[in-house]
Parts: C-alpha cells; structure tokens; sequence
C-alpha cells in the first residue's frame, strides 16, 4: 500500500468515526464493503449508527465481499442507485476517489445547479487531492461555462472536522434562471425501490 493510500484510508476512518459516530450522522453510501467506502462504513456501523448501502444487482458480487454491513438495498441500475442515494441523504462527501467518484459527484453538483436538491456538496480534499479539479472548475469560472453561483455549490476542506462545519453552514445560491425551474417529485430523484436485502 502507498504513501497516499495510507493517508486516505486513516482520513477515511477518521470521517467516519469523527463524524458520524461522535456526532450521530448515519451513512448512506455506495453499498460496497470493499476499499475506503467499506472501511468508512464498518466503521460507522462498529460505531453504532444506521449505514444504508445502494447497489445495483450487478455490482454485488464485485462489491460486497462476506458480510454486508447495516442495510443494503438493491436496485436494478446505477441510475436507481444514484436516485436513491441522494433521495436519503442530507449532504454528499467525496472522499479521495476514482471514475465513479467523480462521475456521482459531478452529477449531484449539476442537479443542485439545477434546483433538483438544496443539499451541500462537499469535497474531503485530503493532501491536496481535489486541488486539480478545483482549479479546473476554476477556469472554467473564469473562462464563463460555470457561474461564480455554481462554483459556489462545491465546498472543500482539507480535514472532516473542517468540512462537516462548512457543511452545517452552508446555504444554497441560485442564479436567476434556477431559481424559476420547477421540477416535479418524480422527477426530483423519486422512483420506486424494487427490492431491499436487510442484514
């Protein structure tokens, strides 16, 4: 294991104790029991609070090795999950990640962007990681494809104590054009769950 990958994993239990257990946060996530997420959400769960994991069918058996941890729901897609992941939660954190990371994060900033949640979304910046992409939506500000009111959507803090505070702070903007759009409860991520496995 690398330098940096020892960082982040020691970060991302720091989140998950620090935050969710001392402060009585539950964790919705991804559903896997495998890398930083699987360690984030055992240890919420060792910690005694509610962990509620999404998966597509498909995924499980690539991603839940032994036991499942708190709740898992099924759904039939990545789209179900992703739906179904911010219609539970209050915020969303990255944490140091991937493809797949980046891919949800960019869409639950794009939905607040449009007015589909009102729910922060903040980045575990840890040791400089998001630096690049933060300076990339940077330039895309300053170039004119993202307005300073959508920058402002993403909050990002080198440690959790830091983020969840910028969190509980945070108040959502809306330019003018945002402000007007009404979406429906369908389509503001409302679908039916086909099925839930509880262990």
């Amino acid at each position: 294991m690398g330098f940096h990958e020892n960082i982040f994993m020691f970060l991302s239990l720091s989140v998950s104790l620090s935050l969710c257990v001392e402060r009585r946060i539950d964790l919705v996530y991804g559903g896997g029991s495998v890398g930083l997420m699987g360690l984030v959400s055992q240890a919420v769960h060792d910690g005694g609070r509610h962990v509620l994991g999404v998966i597509p069918r498909t995924l499980m058996p690539r991603e839940i090795t032994g036991e499942t941890v708190g709740e898992v729901r099924a759904v039939s897609d990545m789209h179900q999950r992703k739906a179904e992941m911010a219609r539970q939660a209050d915020a969303f954190i990255a944490l140091p990640g991937g493809y797949g990371t980046l891919e949800e994060l960019l869409e639950v900033i794009t939905w607040a962007q449009l007015g589909i949640h009102r729910k922060p979304v903040g980045l575990l910046n840890v040791d400089g990681y998001y630096n690049s992409l933060l300076s990339f939506i940077d330039k895309a500000v300053d170039e004119g494809f993202i307005s300073p009111t959508a920058r402002r959507i993403i909050v990002s803090a080198p440690t959790a104590k830091q983020l969840v505070r910028q969190l509980e702070d945070y108040k959502p903007e809306y330019d003018e054009v945002t402000s007007k759009l009404v979406w429906d409860e369908v389509d503001r991520l409302g679908y039916v769950p086909e099925s839930r496995v509880t262990t």
